[in-house]
């Protein structure tokens, strides 16, 4: 079990950079969750940490030992691909036990990691089939069992999920978190899905075009966003973005969206926006901080109205969505207060939940 710390990690292939100088330290025991869009560098930087890629620049250390010229095998690191890549002609068993016989480890042993590692992943009764005769999910957890054996200084995997359908996806988020609490090793683990990286991470990495844009647990980086893009990344649905302009008025200060609504800026954050009085931002707010308009239960929610214009209903919530300053809004409704299409519709927005970002930098204010 080790710390795995990147310095200055860079990757290119010819003259594109696809990782830009990232530092960062994964604390022992730790589940850190890569996530971003597609070509944002994720799965080139842990391909980097398993040595499966040459590093460009920079260096990577797992445990007190710098790895960059250590060979994968030799790095002590299991890893789990997306594709299963189980031997068709084995048994469950012998998959899970491959490893362990080609670096000698003696039969008794293996027997005690691989029934030790079937018990945990509760795949037990699975170990004579072939994997013809599993499900995806039961493929998944037999390659999670042949890293389990190795007893790995970290385990990192690469998108393991994605192959399955969305609702075996999230019984296996469940077991994979399940697991990491009994065999307590450090996770490095990449996806492009922000409700993964939310549920499973004790911290998580958001990335972007080679850069990580911010490093937090998943309820500092919904609660703080660092920047537009990894406030519009995180959550679901996504953060609405308003053009806004902050005014002082004789009661306080006020953010204007638009001509035709001013909404109150309570008095705690004053200070914060002062400095901004007067310039074009953008206001931000997540959809389940503007609903249906309910009863008040204390300051900084505030009423107004807005046409509908499309409603998704989603069973326990309906989404409803309105025009606003010129873009197209998005608010969590209960289900039966939802209003009618083309008829205003009465909405209550948390201020306490707003955010204002700097267009030109795109950082939140």
């Amino acid at each position: 079990m080790a710390r795995i710390v990147l310095e200055n990690l860079r990757k290119s292939f010819d003259r594109t950079e696809v990782v830009r100088g990232i530092n960062l330290d994964m604390e022992h025991n730790e589940f850190v969750v890569l996530v971003g869009p597609s070509g944002c560098g994720k799965s080139t930087t842990l391909r980097m940490i398993a040595g499966l890629e040459e590093i460009s620049g920079g260096q990577i250390r797992i445990g007190d030992v710098v790895v960059n010229d250590i060979p994968p095998k030799d790095r002590d690191i299991a890893m789990v691909f997306q594709n299963y890549a189980l031997y068709p002609h084995m048994t469950v068993y012998d998959n899970m036990a491959f490893g362990l016989r080609l670096r000698g480890v003696g039969k008794d042993d293996i027997q005690v990691r691989v029934r030790d590692a079937a018990e945990i992943l509760n795949i037990t009764e699975l170990l004579a089939r072939r994997p013809k005769q599993l499900s995806g999910g039961q493929r998944q957890r037999v390659a999670m069992g042949r890293a389990i054996v190795r007893n790995p200084q970290a385990f990192l995997f690469d998108e393991p999920l994605s192959n399955l359908d969305a609702k075996l996806r999230v019984q296996m988020r469940t077991e994979i978190k399940k697991i990491h609490q009994r065999v307590r090793t450090t996770v490095v683990y990449v996806t492009h899905d922000q409700v993964e990286a939310m549920t499973l991470a004790d911290r998580i990495v958001v990335m972007n075009a080679g850069n990580i844009e911010q490093v937090a647990t998943p309820q500092e980086m919904y609660d703080r966003p660092a920047t537009r893009f990894v406030a519009g990344f995180i959550g679901s649905p996504s953060m609405n973005f308003v053009p806004c302009r902050v005014e002082r008025q004789a009661g306080g200060m006020s953010v204007r969206l638009g001509e035709d609504l001013t909404l109150p800026i309570p008095d705690e954050r004053a200070a914060r926006y002062d400095s901004h009085v007067g310039r074009e931002l953008v206001f931000g707010v997540r959809p389940e901080h503007l609903t249906d308009k309910r009863a008040h239960t204390g300051d900084g929610q505030v009423d107004f109205f807005a046409k509908v214009e499309v409603l998704e209903p989603m069973g326990m919530d309906t989404m409803v969505f309105f025009g606003l300053n010129g873009v197209d809004v998005c608010a969590r409704s209960h289900p039966r207060a939802a209003g009618e299409v083309g008829r205003p519709m009465g909405f209550t927005i948390d201020m306490h939940q707003m955010h204002l970002i700097d267009p030109r930098t795109d950082l939140v204010l």
